[in-house]
C-alpha cells in the first residue's frame, strides 16, 4: 500500500505541478490568442444546460472537485480541454458559446455539445444536442462577431490564423448510433469501413468550412477506446474486464481516416493540422495504470449496476472517495485525473505515436 500510494501521489502531484507551472510561466501572455473547442460530452462545459436534453451534467456530484461546482462538465473536475487551456497559458477556462460575450469570443469559445455527432441523427434518442454542423454554424456566427470587433475580415483572418482549434467528434457516432441497433439502422446499412468513410466525408466537408472561416491550427482528437468504457463493459464484456474488440476495431478504422485527413488538409495554404492519438494514449494508460497513478480502469467512480456502467451518475449520488485512482468518472467519461494525463500528452507528446505530426505545444508555435 505504501509504495503504491506514493507512486500515484507522485504522478498526480507532478501532473498538477506541470499544469500550474505552465500557467504561471505564461500567465501574462498565452501561447496563442484564442482557443476554439468543438466536440461532445467529453469536453462540453455547459452548452447543453439550457436545451431539452437528457445529456446534461449540471447537477451534483458532477463537478464535485471543480471550483465552480456542477457546470455541465461530464467529470468530477477538469475536462481535457480545461487542462489544455491551462497548459496553453490561459488564466480562465474557455467559456461555453451559449454564455460567451462578444469580447470573450476574441479569446475563443467552446462549442461542444453532449450527445453530438458528425451525423445529424446521432444521439437523437437523448433529445436536444448541437451536431458538428450546428457547432460549425455557431463558429461562423462567432467569426462574424470577431470581424465586427476587429473592424475588417483581414484583421480577423490574421487573428484566427494564430488560434488553436481542437475538434473531437465521432465517439457518439459509434456509441449512440452505429452500435445502438435498437434506435439506428446504420450498422445494417454500412460495413465498419463504409461507415468510417461516410463519417470522414462529412467530417472533412465541415472542416473545410472551418478552414474557409479562418481555422488554420487544427488538432483532430481521435476517438478513444470506447469499447473499454464501463458502459460497454457492462453490456458486452463477458467478464466485465475485457474490452469490446468489435467496437474498438471500428473506431481504429475511423481513426485511420483522420490521419489521412490531416495529411490532405496540410496541403492547403497556411494549414497546420495534426492528429491526436487518444486511442493510443488510452492504450498506454490501460497497459500500465499503476505507472500513471491509477488503480481502477474498468468501472465508473459514480454510476449504477455492473461496472457502475449500466446507468450513469445519478443526481446527488455519492461517488467513490478515491477518484484520483479511477480512469472513469461515470459510465462513459474519464475522471479529472485521467483528463489531466491525456491533456499533458496532447500538449507535449510522450511517445512519437501520441501525435501526427505535432503536439499542441509545437502547433502553437507554428
Amino acid at each position: 500500500m505504501g509504495r503504491r500510494a506514493c507512486a500515484w501521489q507522485v504522478v498526480v502531484v507532478a501532473a498538477l505541478a506541470v499544469l500550474g507551472a505552465a500557467a504561471t510561466m505564461v500567465r501574462a501572455a498565452p501561447q496563442v490568442p484564442c482557443y476554439f473547442i468543438f466536440g461532445d460530452s467529453l469536453v462540453d462545459n455547459g452548452n447543453n444546460n439550457f436545451i431539452a436534453s437528457m445529456a446534461r451534467a449540471n447537477y451534483p456530484p458532477y463537478g464535485i472537485d471543480f471550483a465552480g461546482g456542477p457546470t455541465g462538465r461530464f467529470s468530477n473536475g477538469l475536462t481535457t480541454v480545461d487542462a489544455i487551456a491551462k497548459l496553453l497559458g490561459f488564466d480562465d477556462f474557455v467559456p461555453p458559446f451559449s454564455g460567451a460575450s462578444s469580447q470573450q469570443l476574441l479569446r475563443g469559445a467552446n462549442f461542444a455539445s453532449a450527445a453530438a455527432g458528425i451525423r445529424e441523427e446521432t444521439g437523437q434518442q437523448l433529445g436536444g444536442r448541437i451536431s458538428f454542423s450546428g457547432q460549425v454554424q455557431n463558429y461562423q456566427s462567432a467569426v462574424q462577431e470577431v470581424i465586427s470587433i476587429l473592424g475588417d475580415e483581414d484583421s480577423a483572418a490574421t487573428h484566427l490564423s494564430r488560434c488553436i482549434f481542437t475538434v473531437g467528434m465521432g465517439s457518439n457516432d459509434y456509441l449512440n448510433n452505429y452500435f445502438m441497433p435498437a434506435f439506428y439502422s446504420t450498422d445494417s446499412r454500412y460495413t465498419p469501413e463504409q461507415y468510417a468513410d461516410a463519417l470522414a466525408q462529412d467530417y472533412s466537408r465541415l472542416l473545410q468550412v472551418m478552414y474557409r472561416y479562418g481555422a488554420r491550427k487544427v488538432a483532430l482528437i481521435g476517438v478513444g477506446q470506447v469499447g473499454c468504457s464501463p458502459n460497454e463493459l457492462a453490456q458486452r464484456s463477458a467478464n466485465g474486464v475485457t474490452c469490446v474488440e468489435q467496437i474498438n476495431h471500428a473506431v481504429r478504422i475511423f481513426n485511420q481516416r483522420l490521419v489521412g485527413m490531416v495529411d490532405r488538409f496540410n496541403k492547403l495554404p497556411g494549414a497546420h493540422f495534426t492528429y491526436i492519438n487518444i486511442y493510443g494514449i488510452f492504450d498506454d494508460i490501460l497497459k500500465s495504470p499503476g505507472a500513471h497513478g491509477l488503480k481502477v480502469t474498468n468501472a465508473g467512480c459514480c454510476g449504477v449496476g455492473r461496472n457502475n456502467g449500466q446507468v450513469t451518475c445519478l443526481p446527488f449520488q455519492m461517488p467513490c472517495a478515491n477518484r484520483h485512482q479511477y480512469l472513469f468518472w461515470d459510465a462513459f467519461h474519464p475522471t479529472e485525473a485521467a483528463n489531466i494525463l491525456v491533456a499533458q500528452r496532447t500538449y507535449s507528446a510522450k511517445l512519437a505515436s501520441d501525435v501526427h505530426p505535432v503536439d499542441l505545444r509545437t502547433l502553437a508555435r507554428l
